[in-house]
C-alpha cells in the first residue's frame, strides 16, 4: 500500500512553521508497512491543491493531509477533498455538538465560521478532535482514500493514532521494523566499501546508510507480518555488519554515544574530568546529558587562555612557548593535569582552532589535538575537521569522546 503526505497551508511554504507533521507521519507509517515515496507542501489555494490530489492519487493509494480545517475562508482542505472526490458536505450533528461544548467550556459563543468544521460528506468516516475544534475524516472514492487530519501536532498527532494508525494498519497487514546501526571513525564511503557486496544484495531487508553530524548510521528496514518475522529477518543483518566493522560500530539500536561511555564508566567505576578549549564545554555537556553521570563525573574546566591551560591545569610555560597551545604536547599536559587535579581515573582535553580564523599553514582552521589520561599513562591525537566553527567543535567533541570508547574496551 502507497501513501502520499501534503501538508496544506502557505505559512510552510513561507518558513513562518516548522513542518514537522509530515516527518511524524512518515516514520508512523513507515512502522505498519505503509510506503511514502512522495511528500509535498501545498498553499491554501483550490486549484493546486486540486491538482496536487490528481496528482498523488494517480500514483498511490491513499493521501493524508495536515492543515486547512480550520474556520477560516482559506481553511479549504475539506471542501476541496469533497469538490475532487465530488462529495456534497452535509451536516454532521455529532460533531457540531462536540465542537458547541467546547466554546461552551470556554465561554465563547460558537460562531457560523466555526459550523462550518462540522460539515463531511455522508458517507465519510468522521474522526473526533478531543484537542480541538476541527475534525478530521477518511473520505472513499472507488479504492482511492483521502485522510485529511488537522494542522497543529497536538491535534494531529492523538488523531492519527487513535483513529488513522488501526485503520491503516487493518488494511496493510504487515509491519515495518527498523534498527539502527551507529559507526564513528569511519566514513561513508569506506563503510559502503566495507559492506558493498551485502548492500547489493539487499532486498528485504534494506539497508540505508546515513551521515548526521560527524557520525554515520546504517538503517536496516524489515517488512514481515509480525515484528517477531521482521526482526529474525533484521539480526543476520546486523551480525554480518558487525563483523565487518567491529569497533567502529559504538550502538546499535536508539542509543547516543553518550549513554555508551556513561554506561562503560559507571560500569567499571571510573571517575573522570574534562578541561576543554575550543569545544568550550561541549564534551562536559554531552556527558552530562546522560541522568546518571553524576556517579563517576567530578569536573568540567573550559581553560580557553593560555594563563588558565597554566594555572588551572598545570600545563608549562615551556610547553606553551615551544608546541603552542594547539600542540599534541599541551593536550596531554591538559589531560594529565585536569585528571590529577581532581583525583580522577581518566582526563581527556581539547585544544584546537574552531576558526573561522586563527589557523596558519602549519596550524590550519580545523585541527584539534584531543588528550586522554587513563590507566597511568597519557595518549594525544590531532586531527584537522571540516565544517564551520560549530561542526569542527562537534566533530572534535564526538571524535574525543569515541577514543575514549575504544580506552575504555582496551580495558575489558
Amino acid at each position: 500500500m502507497k501513501a502520499e503526505i501534503i501538508t496544506v497551508g502557505t505559512e510552510i511554504l513561507l518558513g513562518d512553521i516548522i513542518n514537522t507533521n509530515s516527518q511524524y507521519l512518515a516514520k508512523e507509517l513507515a512502522s505498519i508497512g505503509v510506503d511514502v515515496y512522495y511528500q509535498s507542501s501545498v498553499g491554501d489555494n483550490e486549484e493546486r491543491l486540486l491538482k496536487s490530489f490528481e496528482e498523488s492519487l494517480g500514483r498511490s493509494d491513499i493521501v493524508i493531509t495536515t492543515g486547512g480545517l480550520g474556520p477560516t475562508s482559506d481553511d479549504i482542505t475539506k471542501e476541496v477533498a469533497c469538490k475532487f472526490f465530488n462529495q456534497t458536505p452535509v451536516l454532521h450533528k455529532p460533531s457540531l455538538q462536540n465542537i458547541e461544548k467546547y466554546f461552551k467550556k470556554m465561554n465563547i459563543e460558537i460562531s457560523d465560521s466555526n459550523k462550518k468544521q462540522a460539515y463531511f460528506p455522508e458517507n465519510a468516516m468522521v474522526l473526533e478532535n478531543k484537542n480541538g475544534t476541527a475534525p478530521g475524516a477518511i473520505l472513499k472514492n472507488n479504492n482511492k482514500i483521502i485522510i485529511i487530519l488537522p494542522g497543529p501536532p497536538k491535534e494531529m498527532k492523538p488523531m492519527f493514532e487513535e483513529f488513522v494508525k488501526p485503520y491503516l494498519q487493518d488494511k496493510t497487514k504487515s509491519v515495518l521494523m527498523s534498527k539502527n546501526i551507529k559507526i564513528l571513525g569511519m566514513g561513508e564511503s569506506l563503510v559502503e566499501k566495507n559492506l558493498i557486496d551485502i548492500i547489493k544484495e539487499q532486498n528485504n531487508p534494506t539497508i540505508a546508510p546515513y551521515v548526521k553530524e560527524g557520525e554515520v548510521s546504517l538503517r536496516i528496514t524489515a517488512k514481515a507480518k509480525t515484528k517477531n518475522e521482521a526482526s529474525s529477518l533484521i539480526e543476520p543483518f546486523v551480525d554480518k555488519i558487525k563483523e565487518r566493522l567491529g569497533n567502529c560500530i559504538y550502538a546499535v539500536g536508539d542509543i547516543n554515544l553518550e549513554d555508551v561511555i556513561a554506561n562503560m564508566l559507571i560500569d567499571k567505576n571510573m571517575t573522570i574530568s574534562v578541561a576543554e578549549s575550543c569545544t568550550g564545554g561541549m564534551v562536559s555537556s554531552t556527558l552530562i546529558n546522560y541522568p546518571g553521570i553524576s556517579k563517576v563525573f567530578v569536573e568540567g574546566c573550559v581553560t580557553y587562555s593560555n594563563e588558565a591551560k597554566r594555572e588551572r591545569l598545570g600545563v608549562k610555560k615551556e610547553t606553551l612557548d615551544k608546541y603552542g597551545a594547539v600542540s599534541e604536547e599541551t593536550a596531554k599536559e591538559m589531560a594529565y593535569g585536569i585528571a590529577s587535579k581532581f583525583n580522577t581515573n581518566i582526563g581527556i582535553s581539547t585544544t584546537g582552532i574552531a576558526g573561522p580564523d586563527g589557523g596558519s599553514e602549519k596550524k590550519p582552521v580545523g585541527l584539534v589535538y584531543m588528550g586522554i589520561y587513563i590507566n597511568g599513562k597519557t595518549y594525544a591525537i590531532g586531527q584537522i575537521f571540516n565544517g564551520d566553527r560549530q561542526m569542527i567543535r562537534l566533530r572534535a567533541t564526538k571524535t574525543i569522546l569515541n577514543e575514549l570508547r575504544l580506552k575504555l574496551l582496551e580495558l575489558s
